[in-house]
């Protein structure tokens, strides 16, 4: 069966509810919530407050927004979205990325069931994965149901990265997974309800026909489905490719192509010399560099960091199938060994960029961003190797692979 015949009969969560009356009988006489944002459309690109809203048997009642907002309003972090009444609905749309970052009582009164209809990119950092956290915790509390309609993980099954540790748990650190968990949604949902021991009733409406380790897209159905923004800076599956290793770029100095048709796809500043570093790191450790295709290029941010300069930089390619091997390429290593790279040519670069990060003002966000010190820690140690991160991120890996294997849905 070729890829694209494996991938004709997709159907997402959504778009299995819409279809089958059967799937939506059990919301019949229920008040019904949304959680969406841009990405939450249908396959003819309908969004899905708009798709629910005309079903006989769902009464929606309210829509929350997570970060960005439901219609994807809001760029960046610590911007934040407001409350207020949907025009052509009627009905309450609440900001869980604006006064609350967790529903409040009122908010959790208006509903008996809550749909949960988000497109994730698989990365641990990503703040979707909160907001499905923190509402499955009240949804516990307040004796409400949650259904998560599942949508594809763009990155696939890849695992990469240290696992976040205890005491970090933040906005950005939701549980104690790697960077790169490879899960969709449904089954994070399902691993949050059983590590939290959370007493509610969740229900995943699975997607048919998702195949993960399906060539072109290897997680995401090429060819198949339009892609949307699910936050402003995710405008293809090549972001959401590097967008564990290019995330940590937040924390530092170092621009990652904001303000640039490029986001998280490459990372520079005014005051580096790409092809230095390239070059350091292909002499560090070249095996980090496989799957992909790294070019020395020159960007000119529009709009945060190193606004109006010109940036010497690298992009990371993933899109050509002659470069991209997506079982060998990893951009968590990657981008750790670009910062190494930096500090070994210049060891008083100031790398690590100190600001108030996701409602975090004490702890540095490059250590928030990895659930802890390690990776800074390991950037900065003049005697460390390759070899030695590896040694603290391969355990973490392995045990993660086993943790996830009972959620796997797919």
């Amino acid at each position: 069966m070729s890829s694209r015949d494996s991938m004709s009969t997709l159907k997402f969560g959504l778009d299995r509810l819409l279809a089958d009356a059967a799937l939506r009988r059990p919301l019949a006489g229920r008040r019904v919530a949304l959680l969406a944002h841009p990405a939450s459309v249908t396959r003819d690109l309908v969004h899905a407050v708009d798709a629910l809203a005309v079903q006989p048997e769902i009464a929606l009642t309210a829509a929350f927004g997570p970060q960005h907002g439901l219609r994807g309003d809001k760029q960046d972090n610590m911007v934040e979205s407001g409350d207020y009444v949907d025009p052509q609905h009627g009905i309450p749309v609440f900001s869980l990325y604006g006064e609350v970052r967790r529903p409040t009582d009122a908010m959790m009164g208006t509903f008996d069931v809550l749909l949960v209809d988000l497109q994730d990119l698989g990365c641990r950092i990503y703040t979707f994965i909160t907001t499905l956290r923190y509402v499955l915790e009240a949804a516990a509390q307040h004796g409400k149901v949650v259904w998560v309609l599942d949508r594809p993980n763009p990155a696939g099954r890849p695992v990469e990265g240290l696992s976040l540790r205890t005491g970090w748990e933040s906005f950005v650190g939701a549980g104690a997974m790697p960077m790169r968990h490879g899960l969709t949604m449904g089954e994070l949902a399902r691993w949050f309800v059983a590590t939290l021991k959370l007493d509610v009733e969740l229900r995943v409406v699975e997607m048919e026909g998702w195949h993960p380790e399906a060539a072109p897209g290897y997680g995401w159905p090429l060819g198949e489905r339009s892609w949307v923004n699910p936050s402003p800076n995710a405008p293809n599956l090549s972001m959401a490719r590097a967008y564990a290793g290019t995330v940590m770029l937040e924390g530092t100095t170092l621009s990652e192509g904001r303000g640039t048709t490029r986001p998280l796809e490459m990372f520079g500043a005014p005051d580096i010399a790409a092809a230095t570093v390239l070059r350091e790191m292909r002499s560090l450790a070249p095996q980090w560099l496989q799957g992909c295709m790294l070019r020395e290029c020159w960007f000119e941010p529009t709009f945060h960091k190193h606004a109006g300069k010109l940036c010497s930089g690298v992009q990371i390619h993933v899109e050509d199938p002659r470069h991209y091997d997506h079982a060998a390429f990893r951009p968590w290593r990657l981008q750790a060994l670009a910062f190494k790279a930096i500090r070994r040519l210049c060891p008083d670069y100031v790398l690590w960029r100190d600001f108030g990060y996701e409602y975090e003002f004490e702890r540095l966000a490059i250590d928030l961003i990895n659930g802890s010190p390690l990776l800074r820690e390991w950037v900065d140690d003049p005697a460390a190797t390759p070899a030695d991160l590896d040694a603290l991120t391969l355990p973490d890996e392995a045990a993660w692979r086993e943790t996830r294997r009972p959620f796997l849905i797919y």
